[in-house]
């Protein structure tokens, strides 16, 4: 602070240290790992997140790359962990819909989904009875039975094996 020609005080930057220009709070380090030790995050999305508090993309592409090499970050693990929070009222088709926006390979996608395909019926079958108690017995009720189970994911045939044929419409 200085005085002014009017005799007021004035905060002036010129004696300010370089330490008060910096960001506040955890470290970039520090922020990821809180982040991975609550559930695991896929890397694209710990990107997403830690991009506002990085100095540079130079500084958070490192950090990605020390914490890969260091098995804190592991696509692969968050995979794994997506699949099995989504699998049990989930189908296949959202499922690998979710690992696609989160950046995550090809190849690791196709396993996941030929995984996910061997229990599809089950799945869908328990999603189903867990919703309704009883098949559907006129055209309008397949059709919401079938909205339903086709808005999680399954396919169309997985879903035709559940409920069988459109009944007749009732007069």
């Amino acid at each position: 602070m200085h005085t002014n020609d009017d005799g007021f005080e004035t905060l002036s930057d010129a004696g300010s240290p370089p330490e008060r220009n910096k960001k506040a709070g955890p470290s970039l380090k520090a922020r990821a790992i809180g982040y991975l030790s609550r559930r695991e995050h896929s890397r694209r999305e710990l990107q997403r997140k830690l991009a506002p508090h990085a100095e540079s993309p130079e500084q958070l592409e490192q950090l990605l790359n020390d914490l890969e090499r260091e098995n804190w970050l592991s696509n692969e693990r968050f995979a794994q962990s997506l699949v099995h929070r989504r699998a049990s009222r989930q189908g296949a088709g959202l499922i690998l819909q979710e690992l696609k926006q989160h950046g995550l390979g090809d190849a690791a996608i196709a396993d996941l989904g030929r995984q996910l395909q061997g229990t599809e019926q089950e799945r869908a079958q328990a999603v189903w009875e867990k919703k309704f108690a009883a098949l559907p017995v006129d055209a309008k009720d397949y059709a919401r039975q079938f909205r339903f189970l086709a808005s999680r994911g399954f396919t169309t045939e997985c879903v035709r094996c559940i409920l069988g044929s459109i009944p007749p419409a009732s007069r």
